[in-house]
């Protein structure tokens, strides 16, 4: 049985962060199980912070933007695949 994979985008041009500030975890790894409306990082614009959603349950595969790098607009930020 072939795992459906979601791309997560960017909704929006920024900075991408996996963490909720700069002395805290990652909100997710690698590896982790999420569910729909899981916050999986933030994109900041002018002081903004937009919150990053998983759309669906399933596991991040593989994420494709590091902390702290600039993102555009529908750049992927990872892969999950659906349980």
């Amino acid at each position: 049985m072939m795992s459906n994979k979601t791309k997560i985008l960017s909704p929006i041009p920024g900075v991408f962060y996996r963490k909720p500030a700069p002395d805290k975890d990652v909100y997710v790894n690698e590896g982790d199980e999420v569910n729909a409306g899981d916050i999986i990082g933030l994109v900041e614009v002018m002081k903004s912070f937009y919150e990053v959603k998983a759309e669906t349950d399933g596991i991040i595969e593989e994420f494709f933007a590091e902390n702290d790098q600039m993102i555009e607009a529908g750049q992927e930020i990872a892969v999950l695949v659906e349980k």
